[in-house]
Formats: C-alpha cells, structure tokens, sequence
C-alpha cells in the first residue's frame, strides 16, 4: 500500500534521525520518521533494570562473529529515541586528532574534514540540548569553545575520592561533560540524582532526543510512525535515484512511503544491512556499495572497566550513571608505549544493585551475600574507554537466515587487532593503579574485552573511491539517499559518540536544507 508522497522519510527517530527531522521540519519540509520500535513517552521509562530492559533490542536481525563479537543488545534502542532514549549523556567531544588520524600518524583513515568545521555545531548542540559541565576546564586538552549553557552537575563522594587517585597519579580531572540539567532548562527540570539515567530518565532532566529534537519536529508538523520496520530503500527504473522506502507496520502489513529524499539514520549496524539488502539490477551489491564499502570499517570502543572495593561508604548510589569526572590526559594516540589509539577516562557513575552481582559472576550463595553487603556501600568502578582502527575485516553482510518480514539476517564480524588489545591492557593497569591511588583494599578486571558504542558501515571520505557519503552524508552515487549517525565516521576516536553524531547531524540537515533544489531536481 503506498502512502502519499513527502519531501523526506527518516529510517529511524534516534540521536541522528531527530536532528534532521528537527531542521527539515522546521525548513517547511513534510517528514515522516520511521521507527520499528514503539512510541515511548517518558512515564514509560521506570527507573528499574528489569524494565528497562524494554527499550533495548532483544537480539537479532544480527549474529555476532569475530575474535572479539560486539555486545550488541545493550547498546542499540528499541523504540522512538533509539539508542539515545537510554544513553548515559556523556558529551565529550572528538579532538583534533581524531579527524586526521591519517595524516598524523599514517595509520587509519582521515576525515575529510577537520575538527574546526564540527566545532560551531559541538557549541550549537550544547545550546539547544542543553549541557552541563565547564568548557573552560577543557581548554588544557582541546581548542576553546562557548561556554557549556549549565554550570557541571553536583558531584559525590565516590566521584571526589576515585579524582584525588587519578590526580595522584598524573592524569588531570575535570567535570565530565553532560548532556543533563544541573539547573532547570528551556523548562526542564533540574536531575534528581538517582542514577538511573541508563533505563530512561522520567523527569525529562537527561537531553534524549524525545524531549529535545524530536519534540521540535514534532511541533514543526514531522510525523513519527512507530512500529514500522523499514526493510528496503526504493530507486527509480534507472536506478539513479531513490523514490522512498518499503517497510512492514505495526499491522505487519507491507507499505510503501514515497518521498523526494531517503535519510537512512538507524542504529550503525542496521544501515548497512538496510542498503545491502535494498540491492536492485542497476544495483547489484546494494545501493550506494558500488565500491564495495558499505558494511566495511565497522569500529567498537574497548572497555577497560576495573572494578573496586573501599572500605568506607563511598555514596555509590548517587549521581548519575555517566560520570562525575573525565580525563583526555592519555587520548594522544602514543600515549602508551605498548599500544597505539586514545583512550577516554570517565569516573564516577552511580552502582546499582545489578553491578555488584555483574562484578563478581563468579561468586554463589553465602560468599555473593557477604560480597552484595560490602558492595552496597564499598563499590565502585572507573571505565577506560578505548579506541580501535577501522580494518575492512571487521563487516556486516547478510546471510541466508530471514526475519519475520523476509528481510536477511546479517553477520557483524568484529575483532580487535594487536594496538587495540595492548591498549586495553594497558588501560587496565591505569585504571587498577589510580583506585589503588585513591585507596580502594581490593581492585579486580575482567578477562574479556567488552565493547560498546558501534562506528562505521558506511564512511565518509573524498569520494566515491573510498567512500560510501561525503562529510554530510549524502551518498556518492544517488544524491537524494543520505546517511546519518555514527556508520558515517571513518574513526571512532576515544570519546563517547552521541555529541559529535549530533553536531555531525545538525551540520549534514543544514546542508541538506540549503541545498535542497539541486538534491531533489
């Protein structure tokens, strides 16, 4: 069934497909989002682990291969907000050196663009998001920027102890940059400081994107169809041009969304897949994959999470479970002698009941009492984030098996090479150091290297040679298909995504809003 044609249908009402929802809209374009989970509203996001379980995916359209297989139940969304509906709001930003990590290190790729071209849209984001945090702190690790619309959130004491151990060791603090309210904000109120951001924050206090810019393309007349499963982007008989998207709703009826422009803006796994499968006779390998790049380069943080026991009440229960202090004083990309890549330091975030048990799986019966005892009051965790190199090894691609539309399963293939496994250990050892620092009687990590936050897929470049978009987005080869979110980023750096997927997004809709006549005619 074909639906009347608008200017632009959003595969996708997460972090990147709200910004251009927000700016389309309001350009006086018709938007249509398309999300295949349901329509979450605020009073839905209950402050408890097992229902906030609701709002992530439960497990395929993907198998997970490789040397190190990317965690990917926790770390896409389900639902309208995506992945950002249960984000921890970290905002650090990329530094220079992510953007040309080529040219200053003959590793990796660059950007083709420089960290300046992002910098207005980083101050931007903050401004219309609202942030907390003190940019000036910043100023001794990247250039100076507007100040952060918040004075930093309040810290507690498991925060000021696990500073004083860092600092004690050599590695400078600062106020991690949030996107929550310390303050009220463009009438949302203040946090409360329960730390249970990472199942949805209730109160509209944390910055996701149904109380930011999908409310405001929602008031620009954008409309949001939930439970509607996109499964392939349509071209024209020429293939020159795409003409909309086929997708099932909520009725698992097949239907057809026509528009002038396709903004493919799912979780970073799920456009490949999407493009892959939307392949066609003018088309072969998918759309936008004559080079053979779509799904290549995919990229996952490492996670050195070390783990602590104090002997005194460090009030892990309260802040907010993204951090209280951040560190870029071992983000220079030969920090360590042993590996190579930035490493992102946060600190702080509230413990919950669950992370006790999860740090100690192997503990049973009367020894995992006596552990939960002490771990209510004594625990804590510091989290090193680690960068790896894009390597064209590391894939999705689609497999035989289908899902309950038809549309193929797909393989995300991920490990990690040598530099990212030394700089993980090494990241481990730091972190060990700086809690012993602070005074913790017992430090322990993990054997397995977590991952988190999935890059790549889809990356920008100079060209159709070596790339799927160009630094908007806009595909190479069908100038009305685009691509939004963290699969267009041909490095991953250190740092949490979500600030730059936004700054990144707001500079590719404004793009696309200004150039609108020759996108579509």
């Amino acid at each position: 069934m074909a639906n009347e044609k608008v200017d632009v249908v959003i595969v996708g009402a997460g972090a990147s497909g709200s910004v251009f929802a927000s700016v389309l809209a309001k350009a006086g374009k018709k938007v249509v989002l398309l999300e295949a989970g349901p329509d979450w509203q605020l009073s839905e996001l209950i402050s408890s682990e097992m229902w906030g379980r609701r709002i992530r995916p439960a497990g395929a359209p993907f198998r997970l291969e490789g040397k190190n297989p990317f965690g990917y139940a926790g770390q896409a969304g389900w639902g309208v907000g995506g992945a950002a509906l249960h984000y921890f709001a970290n905002h650090p930003r990329f530094l220079e050196t992510d953007y040309r990590m080529k040219s200053e290190h003959n590793r990796g790729l660059d950007w083709p663009i420089a960290y300046k071209d992002v910098a207005p849209f980083y101050d931007r984001v903050a401004r219309e998001v609202g942030m907390a945090g003190d940019a000036k702190a910043e100023e001794k690790w990247r250039p100076a920027g507007d100040p952060y619309p918040m004075p930093p959130m309040k810290t507690f004491r498991q925060g000021e102890i696990l500073k004083k151990g860092f600092e004690s060791i050599g590695i400078r603090m600062a106020p991690a940059p949030v996107a929550m309210n310390s303050t009220e904000f463009k009438g949302r109120p203040a946090c409360i400081y329960d730390g249970w951001c990472h199942v949805g924050c209730p109160t509209g206090a944390l910055a996701n994107p149904v109380v930011t810019y999908l409310g405001e393309a929602r008031k620009a007349n954008a409309e949001v169809r939930a439970l509607c499963t996109v499964t392939r982007v349509l071209t024209n008989q020429q293939g020159t041009r795409v003409t909309g998207v086929e997708y099932y709703d909520d009725k698992k009826q097949k239907q057809v969304q026509e528009a002038s422009v396709v903004v493919v803006a799912a979780w970073s796994g799920q456009n490949p897949r999407i493009l892959l499968n939307s392949a066609t006779d003018k088309h072969a390998k998918g759309l936008a994959n004559a080079n053979g790049l779509v799904g290549k380069y995919m990229m996952t943080h490492s996670i050195a999470g070390v783990s602590a026991m104090f002997d005194e009440d460090m009030e892990n229960h309260l802040g907010t479970i993204g951090a209280q202090y951040m560190s870029y004083d071992r983000y220079p990309k030969t920090s360590y002698k042993s590996g190579f890549g930035s490493t992102y330091i946060v600190a702080g975030a509230a413990q919950k009941t669950h992370d006790f048990a999860n740090a100690r799986p192997d503990l049973i019966g009367a020894k995992l009492h006596e552990f939960m005892k002490q771990a209510a009051r004594g625990f804590t965790r510091v989290t090193l984030f680690g960068e790896a190199l894009p390597n064209l090894e590391n894939r999705i691609e689609l497999i035989s098996d289908k899902d309950a539309h038809g549309m193929p399963l797909a393989r995300l293939v991920h490990s990690f090479d040598d530099d990212a496994v030394a700089l993980w250990r090494a990241n481990l050892e730091e972190g060990q150091r700086a809690v012993k620092a602070a005074g913790a009687k017992e430090a322990w990590v993990g054997n397995v290297i977590p991952t988190t936050h999935l890059h790549g897929g889809t990356i920008m470049g100079t060209g159709a040679a070596n790339s799927v978009v160009n630094s908007h987005g806009q595909t190479h080869e069908i100038p009305n298909l685009w691509v939004a979110g963290p699969s267009i980023f041909p490095t991953e750096g250190a740092s949490n995504p979500t600030y730059t997927i936004l700054a990144v997004s707001l500079r590719g809709a404004d793009q696309l809003a200004s150039s609108w006549g020759s996108v579509t005619n």
